[in-house]
């Protein structure tokens, strides 16, 4: 899933963004446009990333253990990131009985 992967370090990159340029300056000097403009595309781009988890899911590429962690890690900046390649590992796909 190529889109997963774009998607997960649009996502990391939009809440870097949010938590550490915007919000510092809506709260410490005062603007708050950035948080007006970079706050709904992070929650659009998050949106899209744990449904692209779903589908994962859905599809049998990953198993639950991955998507569970993955809607964990997508609370974290450059959590996606870091989820992306550990995906690669067998341990999260799908066993075959």
């Amino acid at each position: 899933m190529r889109f997963f992967n774009m998607a997960g370090i649009a996502e990391s990159g939009s809440a870097v963004s949010l938590f550490f340029i915007a919000m510092p300056l809506k709260y410490i000097g005062g603007n708050e446009i950035l948080v007006e403009v970079i706050g709904p595309i992070h929650g659009f781009l998050w949106i899209i990333y744990i449904a692209l988890l779903g589908i994962g899911y859905i599809r049998k590429e990953w198993n639950i253990r991955a998507v569970i962690l993955g809607g964990f890690l997508s609370i974290l900046p450059g959590g996606p990131i870091w989820l992306e390649r550990r995906i690669q590992n067998e341990e999260y796909l799908p066993s075959i009985t």
